[in-house]
């Protein structure tokens, strides 16, 4: 998937359609001049229903549909006939997609399972028709209720992407790299910051065909909680993950520095996120020669409060080490 197609945020009007109006017919045939009231009821408006996809991974379907409105309902008609219901619209969305309401910014549901089926816009009912009114003191009445009216709303989807692992990292720390190694992803690779503008994902192949899957989400800069850089854009993403993978490059002035200001920068967008197993892996240590990484190693072993491991993606050091251990940790 390219960076152009990846679309995780989309503004779109909805409107569900109007219930029918219910019939007021009086029954009237051959030698039948009075008959009784036989009006048929409304039909119900169209919903406009979101529905979960999982062979679906953005919301580039939906960039250009600004206006989706659902059909409308049918009169009632003589002999009891109820009209036709509206036509509901279905609104596919790939799986950890969060519906907002524009106005308001309040989330109105998430959609996070395959096949899930929220109403996002309910269709108006139908009116009654007149032999609903029918009673022994008023045994002709000659009205009926009209149909109720639609709902219209302006929505706003974001798209968390649902991964098992997600990479953590200041930019330029090696995560696209490394995503490029241990899967068939192609992101864009370059050697100058905020070179990943959105998020990659790819999937990681395993011992035994089993895999899993990894997101690399754009590089954090100290403020980006408050919004500073690309700020709450890629945050989001790191929400849905399953393990959080902290890359830090060795040649990093503090790698204990870089991990708290990571890890705080975290926290103070949603504390919910330090709940989250993480690991960290020290990028970039094929610049390190055996007495440099002996020696860090004493240091890290002493101020990392988590398990780390050394890795090189460019000359495929420690990988298989390290899909190792997040395997295992998937699965604990």
């Amino acid at each position: 998937m390219t960076e152009g197609n990846f679309v995780d945020y989309v503004k779109m009007y909805v409107s569900s359609g109007k219930g029918g109006q219910g019939s007021a017919h009086l029954h009237r045939e051959k030698y039948i001049e009075k008959g009784g009231p036989d009006g048929g009821d409304g039909g119900r408006g169209g919903h406009i229903i979101v529905r979960g996809n999982s062979n679906l991974w953005t919301l580039l379907h939906l960039k250009f549909k600004k206006h989706i409105r659902a059909g409308h309902g049918e009169h009632g008609s003589k002999s009891r006939s109820t009209g036709a219901d509206g036509e509901d619209v279905y609104v596919d969305v790939p799986l950890g997609t969060v519906i907002r309401d524009t106005e308001t910014n309040t989330i109105l549901f998430e959609i996070t399972d395959e096949g899930e089926e929220r109403i996002l816009a309910e269709g108006g009912k139908g009116g009654l028709g007149n032999w609903h009114f029918k009673s022994s003191t008023n045994q002709t009445p000659r009205y009926a209720q009209p149909g109720m009216p639609l709902e219209e709303k302006y929505v706003t989807m974001e798209l968390k992407v649902l991964a098992d692992v997600g990479l953590v990292g200041f930019p330029n720390a090696g995560k696209s790299t490394l995503l490029s190694v241990v899967t068939s992803a192609k992101p864009k690779i370059a050697d100058y910051e905020f070179t990943t503008l959105k998020p990659n994902l790819g999937i990681v192949k395993y011992r035994d065909f089993q895999t899993f899957v990894m997101a690399d989400i754009p590089g954090i800069i100290e403020g980006a909680a408050e919004g500073k850089g690309l700020g709450h854009y890629f945050l989001r993403h790191i929400e849905r993950n399953s393990i959080l993978l902290f890359l830090i490059p060795a040649d990093a002035n503090d790698i204990k520095k870089q991990y708290d200001i990571l890890l705080d920068e975290l926290r103070r967008y949603n504390p919910e996120m330090l709940d989250k197993e993480r690991i960290i892996a020290i990028s970039k240590s094929d610049m390190l020669d055996n007495e440099l990484k002996a020696e860090l190693k004493t240091e890290l072993d002493n101020e990392l409060p988590i398990p780390y491991i050394f890795i090189s993606s460019v000359a495929q050091k420690g990988i298989t080490e390290l899909k190792d251990m997040l395997w295992k940790m998937l699965n604990n």
